[in-house]
């Protein structure tokens, strides 16, 4: 054993003259791989595992003994990978990177969509790791697949990296979080009082959630109602569930979580698995007469997941079909008018795959496959999205049919999008649009399905700077509409707005612009002062399957 196979950054200068012709012997039958190329002044110790189907290493990067490295790795110049570090997947590095021993890049990942195989039979997804320029990786760092790195940055020893690090930051922890700027980029002073305006806009926030709450609560009938005055209705309990976790860290104090649970799972149809909407009276409607049941397929399916528990009984839209009648569907569906709404049919199609496959109930065989594969083969390619531009060049039902389509299916599952760049470049004209985007015109819907989009495509790093002016300016407009005790209201509203009802606090504003909130945060990079996460129907992460 030669020490210096373990601490190569000074074997060319002090290794035996033998010794750096065995190397550059060993360097040569590595590049007459296919599809691997070395730059000068590398070092590959012969103690390192290196399996890759592609490799190319810049000048002077080496791999240290008890390195493990797989897959596709592009290394600029000046890289090391020390001792005992894994490398696997999909992985770029730029210049000047350096990785700590006992570090773990991992630019691929399981899946778990079938829960009658093992997860070492399922298939795997790679969506690659960027790591940028003058990067330090240290000591037992994990970065998982997904993330990019910014130049200059640095992981601090031990952090396990989930998402995206900005350029010049220095990260830690489990999960990592911002811990200082090492190069503070400009504006980072005013992200440090945006950061503090949203601490104190969650602090409100929670300090109010359950007078907010009480607000709408009818004792007569010991339901939720969206706002004073109307009618209960099933998505006002799950929004007054989602706020209590979101804000609270539990149940509503209204109902014990209990009843909560057997009250959700009571309103389920057996027989089509449908949960039809509220009568007034609070008593339910006829099952197959309710055009809510769509969407309570995610509403009282992840109020339940919120609670601990799922649907009592199968969801027919899923285990009573085929293949064949889920391509009809999509094929049906009047996405060139009314994208909306068919975005919507095809979330409530993927989530009920979701809660089928957490109760483990038999879905026909090549459904998943059918729904994802009619998916990618009819995205535009131009942009990127399912659907048209509408006539008069508004673009609001294309964008919001796509946010409600890849939430269900794309992002609840952890599934690459077709054409990522060009959703970004649609959704970026889009929002300039003044007929949805003035600010009196914002509703939490047209900023939502945005802001959603922009994150689930923010790897790509394509037109970044944008990305981040726009979720800065829609988030300076959100905080500036909390009702002190009444929370959102869905619609900003003004005197002269014929939805000016819409305006009025309640839960479904409150739990949309919550979620909304969090989103444009985190674009702006600022998401951790919230102190809160979206776990419910908003939820960033892909839902977990078990």
């Amino acid at each position: 054993m030669d020490p210096l196979d373990y601490s190569p950054w000074s074997f060319w200068a002090e290794a035996d003259a033998s010794a750096q012709e065995r190397q550059r012997a060993a360097l040569r039958r590595l590049a007459a791989r296919p599809d691997h190329e070395l730059g000068d002044g590398c070092f590959v110790s012969e103690l390192a595992s290196v399996d890759n189907e592609e490799l190319r290493l810049g000048d002077r990067t080496y791999i240290a003994a008890g390195a493990y490295v797989t897959g596709s790795l592009r290394a600029g110049a000046d890289c090391s990978i020390n001792p005992y570090t894994v490398v696997r997947g999909r992985v770029e590095l730029g210049d000047g990177v350096r990785i700590g021993a006992h570090a773990s890049i991992l630019g691929f990942n399981h899946t778990m969509s079938d829960p009658g195989l093992p997860v070492f039979r399922q298939p795997l997804t790679a969506k690659g790791i960027r790591v940028g320029h003058d990067v330090w990786i240290g000591s037992h760092v994990v970065v998982l697949d997904g993330v990019t790195v910014g130049d200059h940055s640095v992981l601090a020893a031990g952090a396990v990296v989930t998402k995206d690090v900005p350029a010049g930051a220095i990260v830690g922890g489990n999960p990592a979080k911002h811990l200082r700027w090492r190069i503070a980029p400009a504006g980072a002073a005013s992200r440090s009082d945006l950061g503090s305006r949203l601490a104190a806009f969650a602090d409100r926030a929670r300090a109010q959630a359950a007078g907010i709450l009480d607000r709408s609560w009818r004792e007569d009938l010991r339901l939720f109602v969206d706002r004073p005055g109307d009618d209960p209705t099933v998505r006002a309990q799950a929004d007054a569930i989602e706020i209590a976790d979101l804000l609270l860290g539990g149940a509503p104090a209204q109902l014990p979580a209990d009843e909560q649970v057997e009250r959700l799972r009571g309103w389920q149809d057996a027989a089509t698995g449908r949960v039809p909407r509220l009568r007034p009276d609070g008593t339910l409607d006829d099952p197959r007469d309710s055009d809510d049941s769509a969407y309570h397929v995610l509403s009282v399916g992840y109020a339940l997941d919120l609670l601990g528990s799922g649907f009592a009984h199968p969801l027919s839209l899923v285990t009573a079909s085929t293949a064949g009648e889920v391509v009809a569907l999509c094929e049906g569906l009047p996405w060139e008018t009314r994208a909306w709404h068919a975005g919507a049919e095809v979330d409530a199609l993927g989530t009920a795959l979701l809660w089928s496959d957490r109760r483990g109930d038999l879905v026909p065989s090549g459904i998943r496959e059918a729904l994802f594969g009619w998916l990618v083969t009819h995205a535009d390619p131009a942009t990127g999205m399912w659907g048209r531009i509408a006539a008069d060049g508004s673009s609001l039902q294309l964008v919001n049919g796509f946010y409600r389509a890849s939430r269900g299916t794309f992002a609840q599952f952890g599934v690459p999008l077709p054409s990522p760049g060009r959703v970004v470049d649609t959704v970026l004209a889009h929002v300039r649009d003044d007929r949805f985007f003035r600010p009196d015109r914002h509703d939490a819907c047209n900023i939502l399905d945005v802001a959603h989009p922009l994150w689930l495509t923010r790897a790509t790093g394509h037109r970044s700077d944008e990305v981040t002016s726009t979720a800065r300016r829609l988030l300076e407009a959100a905080l500036g509409r909390w009702v002190e005790g009444e929370g959102f209201g869905f619609r900003a509203g003004s005197a002269d707005d014929p939805a000016r009802a819409a305006s009025i606090p309640g839960l479904q504003g409150t739990e949309m612009w919550l979620a909304t909130v969090w989103y444009l945060a985190d674009l702006v990079g600022v998401s951790d002062a919230l102190g809160y996460r979206p776990r419910g129907v908003h939820r960033p992460e892909p839902a977990p399957l078990t």
